[in-house]
């Protein structure tokens, strides 16, 4: 595969789903890998999630394969398997059990990534954030469920996967019978909002109509409204609409390294209260297998963002405005 470009500087300030907050009991220690990164993700007793590269600066041990410690003088602290050096939630070492007079020098210390928590995942970013955490106002209303999915691990890489979730003209050939019918393919016209130059969130879409055969599980086809916002460059979400009914997906798609991607999606809706979670899951689950066949086949790898590569129709609108802001912004992960 291509030239990765993990070292983007527009990827250091994005904040990435690395894991869900239920995986991270405290007293917990998870092992992730993301933008080429092995991490290590804890959980103190008194609930604060930490994520750190997974490298005792030492000999390189993995972290992750320590355990936690609370003390009254140091708090709570995670402990290397091989020499054990004490490690605070600061990430500063604060002992060294083969030399026990010694204050540990200033440079032994764990490299600490920022971590927050939000809609049930885990968010990191690597360097300074250059924006909020992920908007997704529909989690958080009264009235909607709210159900986690994946993480869907592709042989592609992000943008890929984020035109994808924006394109609406493949659901009725690629999901058909699930998110459209073959014989209603048309998309009507629609118009995308790409925001001001130079703005922090990409474009939106305030209304795309199509046809869908069972779009809230009463089995009765009716055309229906997708919303789609792009937050980041592997960051965005739609809401679905239809009879005062709504479905989102706020979709994240966190680099694993130069080859493969992770999307986690938090699902919200105000309907289906008797459908139990895990047959929403597996339809989801269904639904992005379908996906997962499409996009790993997809030449070239890397995203296009020169809209004269390939042949471009209405109906493309959101994908090539999402295109156009990613060569904007400068993003050189992904694409070409």
């Amino acid at each position: 595969m291509a030239t990765d470009h993990l070292d983007d500087p527009r990827l250091l300030g994005e904040w990435f789903a690395v894991g869900w907050s239920r995986e991270l009991a405290p007293g917990a220690l998870l092992s992730r890998r993301i933008m080429g990164h092995d991490l290590v993700l804890w959980r103190s007793p008194d609930s604060t999630p930490h994520c750190w590269l997974d490298l005792c600066v030492h000999r390189g041990a993995k972290l992750s394969l320590g355990v936690i410690q609370s003390s009254s003088s140091d708090g709570d602290c995670l402990v290397c398997p091989y020499h054990g050096w004490r490690y605070a939630g600061s990430g500063q070492c604060v002992e060294i059990p083969a030399h026990p007079g010694l204050t540990p020098p200033a440079k032994a210390r764990a490299h600490v990534f920022q971590v927050r928590e939000r809609f049930g995942a885990i968010w990191v970013c690597f360097g300074l954030p250059g924006r909020p955490l992920p908007e997704f106002p529909i989690a958080e209303e009264a009235g909607f469920r709210v159900l986690l999915a994946g993480p869907y691990r592709f042989r592609a890489l992000g943008p890929r996967l984020i035109e994808n979730l924006l394109d609406v003209a493949h659901l009725g050939i690629v999901h058909a019978g699930l998110l459209g019918d073959p014989g209603q393919t048309k998309i009507e016209d629609y118009e995308v909002d790409m925001g001001e130059p130079g703005a922090n969130s990409g474009p939106e879409a305030k209304e795309i109509r199509v046809w869908q055969p069972d779009p809230d599980g009463t089995g009765v086809g009716a055309l229906v409204s997708y919303c789609y916002a792009v937050q980041g460059p592997l960051t965005a979400h739609f809401i679905k609409l239809h009879s005062g009914k709504q479905f989102g997906i706020l979709a994240q798609v966190a680099p694993v390294d130069a080859e493969f991607s992770e999307m986690r999606l938090v699902m919200a809706l105000n309907y289906g209260e008797e459908i139990p979670d895990a047959e929403l899951i597996a339809f989801q689950d269904r639904v992005t297998e379908q996906d997962r066949a499409i996009v790993e086949s997809q030449r070239p790898e890397l995203l296009p963002l020169d809209l004269q590569a390939e042949l471009h129709l209405r109906s493309d609108r959101m994908a090539i405005a999402y295109r156009k802001w990613l060569r904007e912004i400068g993003l050189s992960y992904g694409v070409e």
